[in-house]
């Protein structure tokens, strides 16, 4: 790179050195301070005339681009102005963000992050990571060499063809990355210039992009089977090659696929599946905090899962996990769960189960103790009424599923029921908060995927816990890459949810949130941090010497968004 951070010999104090002078410096996001270059930094670095005569703080900057911000008229239009100011200014984007990390997070992320992904060919504006398409399959590695960064400490990977609930979105799944990483930064510190969105390019099946005149990525029809597998060995030989230390984080690949290239690579780099296992240790942190309110014991929990895909199975795995580590036998663990899918409950008396719905399919034996609803499938009302639940969850994608019938079924079986829309966007929602609180008479325990307003009901104001996997996965990274961790394991997410549950303090039981607010979510991070780290060396995957000092080894890693001194070094 043209610049790097040092620290200088005799104060400590880190600065900016670089060897760009001039017009390349405004041009640079990770070098440009906008109207806050001071006088020195003016004369030394040639930017007299460039910028205006008047040097400003960073809170006018802030109080500037917010008034900016809030004149946007559409969620969309204020998607388009963070964008473009993270284009030209990553220190001021990620400070204005932080300041309202409330109002903008799902601005940044998700639910806005799937529109913009839809529209990403229409409202592309500059060139952020690495596209690797199928037609480049040979020349993988001289196309990540291309990015700026010499040792990434994070690559956030998509193939586009699951974005959130929204399906195949081709090259436009790129938006899904570039958001996680922002993410990466704004929640646990991991500095904006050492992480690397990337998308795989190997076409799209959804005809709409395909007759865009305007659609940014490869015309064709998505490669599939064994040229596909092919496709992402020859990535995963480049990265390991050209990156070997980097954390790869694999996000809205099809379910399939999901499964697949998780359980192949897992034991060869340092990798996880935000989906699969980010999903399952923040659900597993919200029992946790719920059992607070409850007062019941994990192994005691009765768990209905709206949902068979790949979020569904790495649930269920963890929740198995958390129940042996209480007391049970992985077998009478298993027994707790059900899953359902679009043709109902998923029983071993299906042909040809897909693996990953296998796994935790009830035995055919069981059918007939089902009451009989419908004849042709056993229904999620039916297994409700027969299971006995405490815990419903949904991964389903399918809006509005659980109904006044399901929720109603749910408050009779349960004091307090544990019900989790979990599904993204906004839009597939499996249920309201305000909807399910006032069938549950107000008793129910509700956290969503997506963020929702507090309901008030009798007199009594609900906060909603957000289940977002911001609470986890920028932990889990971070500690990665601060303890040089060379696999990531599954007891890794568990004490991670373990951490994450510890962060819900008595003021949001009260409200019934079993989720901390998101302005705790760099202190969430630190601590799921350092739980990775402890794991880590436990289980002999990183050195024993990452222990010492470590709460204050991850903290002086996390980068938070302030100018630094600038200076002209024409050694680089």
């Amino acid at each position: 790179m043209a610049w790097h951070v040092k620290r200088d010999p005799k104060t400590g104090e880190r600065y900016i050195a670089t060897n760009r002078r001039g017009r390349p410096l405004l041009l640079n996001p990770f070098t440009n301070k906008g109207t806050a270059f001071s006088e020195q930094e003016k004369t030394e670095l040639g930017l007299h005339g460039l910028v205006p005569a008047i040097t400003s703080t960073i809170e006018q900057q802030l109080e500037r681009t917010y008034e900016n911000y809030r004149e946007k008229e559409t969620d969309l239009e204020k998607f388009i102005y963070l964008v473009s100011l993270h284009d030209r200014n990553e220190t001021l984007f990620f400070r204005l963000v932080h300041e309202h990390i409330d109002e903008m997070m799902p601005i940044v992320y998700t639910p806005v992050v799937g529109e913009a992904s839809q529209k990403f060919s229409h409202i592309y504006r500059r060139a952020r990571g690495i596209y690797v398409p199928y037609t480049q399959r040979h020349n993988i590695a001289q196309l990540l060499a291309n990015y700026h960064a010499e040792e990434p400490s994070v690559i956030v990977v998509t193939d586009g063809e699951r974005i959130l609930g929204l399906g195949d979105q081709g090259a436009g799944g790129m938006g899904i990355p570039i958001g996680k990483l922002c993410l990466y930064t704004l929640c646990a510190g991991v500095p904006p210039e050492t992480t690397l969105p990337i998308t795989l390019d190997v076409g799209t099946d959804n005809d709409e992009r395909l007759n865009d005149s305007l659609y940014l990525g490869l015309r064709q029809k998505r490669v599939r089977g064994e040229d596909y597998q092919s496709f992402i060995d020859l990535f995963v030989e480049a990265v390991n090659s050209v990156y070997p230390h980097v954390l790869l984080q694999w996000e809205d690949f099809l379910k399939e696929n999901a499964i697949t290239q998780l359980n192949r690579f897992r034991n060869r780099i340092c990798s996880f599946n935000d989906d699969i296992q980010g999903t399952a240790s923040v659900v597993m942190g919200g029992l946790y905090a719920s059992a607070r309110i409850t007062g019941e014991k994990l192994r005691d929990q009765r768990v209905v899962i709206a949902g068979a895909g790949a979020s569904a199975q790495g649930i269920s795995d963890l929740i198995v996990a958390a129940m042996v580590e209480d007391g049970l036998s992985r077998d009478e663990a298993r027994a707790r769960i059900w899953t359902t899918d679009s043709r109902g409950l998923v029983t071993t008396a299906r042909e040809n189960l897909p693996a990953f719905k296998a796994s935790y399919a009830r035995p055919a034996d069981e059918i007939p103790t089902y009451r009989a609803i419908n004849s042709e499938q056993i229904t999620l009302e039916e297994v409700i009424l027969s299971a006995k639940p405490t815990v419903l969850l949904g991964v389903s994608g399918t809006p509005g599923i659980f109904d006044e019938q399901i929720a109603t079924a749910m408050a009779k079986l349960n004091e307090r029921p544990l019900i989790f829309p979990l599904s993204n966007p906004t839009s597939r929602s499996e249920g309201t908060p305000e909807q399910l609180l006032r069938w549950t008479d107000g008793r129910a325990i509700i956290a969503t995927g997506s963020p929702f307003a507090p309901v008030n009901l009798d007199g009594k104001t609900f906060r909603i816990g957000q289940c977002n996997n911001c609470f986890v996965f920028p932990g889990v990274g971070l500690g990665a890459w601060v303890g040089k961790v060379r696999r990531i394991s599954d007891e890794m997410f568990l004490d991670a949810a373990k951490a994450l549950a510890q962060h819900v303090s008595p003021p949001d039981l009260a409200e019934v949130a079993v989720f901390p607010r998101l302005v705790h979510i760099r202190e969430i991070s630190h601590s799921v941090a350092c739980a990775v780290i402890r794991r880590a060396v436990q289980q002999e995957l990183a050195e024993e010497s990452m222990l010492e000092n470590l709460e204050d080894r991850v903290t002086d890693a996390m980068w938070f968004p302030e100018y630094l001194p600038i200076h002209y070094d024409s050694t680089l």
